[in-house]
């Protein structure tokens, strides 16, 4: 029988100090995210779908789909704020940042203005990622550059035309797939959209009526943050200055 072997004590302090300090940093580096969603399915379903491939550090309190009171979209901001202050009640954790996601829709354009404003004027500043006209733009970013208006009757057909020379003609898009976050993760190209949708912004610069701002999408902040990122919009604001 092998003889075990005892380890001193000042080495086993010293083990113990660097698995608390270890352990402090992995705690010190966690993010915490709360994702408001004004859909009940197309979104958190993407959301959801995301988590999995998050890095570690990244802990998201999503899954929280709602709609808005009256599919109002400052109800949504108002409502995500008392979302927070419940769930850090509920759970002791600290959620780092709110960020509500909505489309345009048929939203009167003044009130979609100032959901967006409300969002940019709280403090702390709250995440935005709005889209004009719907969540599917983001999508379709994955493989093409889009700058021209786009009509909610044209996104099936659009992200059908792209997916189906990939994965077969049979192929219809569902409004609240469960698989689309895979679909293009399999099939896009995540860091293409970030790129496109930081050039689609560049569209629109200066412009604050984003009722207009059709297409566009905000969305490539959120994913950025949660990927971290951001390297990848920095960079193609800098392209565009340089050229």
């Amino acid at each position: 029988m092998a003889r075990k072997v005892k380890i001193p004590n000042h080495i086993l302090k010293r083990l113990a100090r660097e698995e608390h300090k270890r352990k402090r940093n992995t705690k010190d580096k966690r993010k915490y995210f709360l994702i408001v969603c004004e859909g009940e399915k197309t979104e958190p379903n993407y959301f959801e779908s995301l988590k999995k491939d998050l890095p570690k550090g990244v802990l998201t309190s999503c899954r929280i789909d709602i709609e808005g009171t009256g599919r109002n979209t400052l109800s949504l901001v108002e409502e995500s704020l008392k979302m927070k202050e419940r769930l850090e009640n509920e759970t002791s954790l600290s959620i780092d940042k709110i960020w509500v996601v909505f489309d345009r829709d048929s939203f009167e354009p003044d009130n979609f203005n100032e959901a967006i404003n409300l969002c940019k004027n709280s403090s702390p500043e709250i995440g935005c990622a709005w889209t004009n006209e719907a969540f599917e733009l983001w999508y379709l970013l994955h493989f093409h550059f889009y700058n021209t208006a786009i009509n909610r009757e044209m996104y099936q057909k659009l992200i059908e035309g792209n997916l189906k020379p990939i994965i077969g003609e049979d192929y219809e898009y569902q409004k609240n797939s469960t698989e689309m976050y895979d679909l293009l993760k399999e099939n896009g190209n995540l860091e293409l959209a970030i790129r496109f949708a930081t050039k689609l912004e560049t569209e629109f610069e200066g412009r604050f009526d984003f009722a207009n701002h059709n297409p566009s999408t905000k969305v490539h902040h959120l994913v950025a943050e949660l990927f971290g990122l951001e390297k990848l919009i920095k960079k193609e604001d800098e392209d565009k200055a340089s050229g």
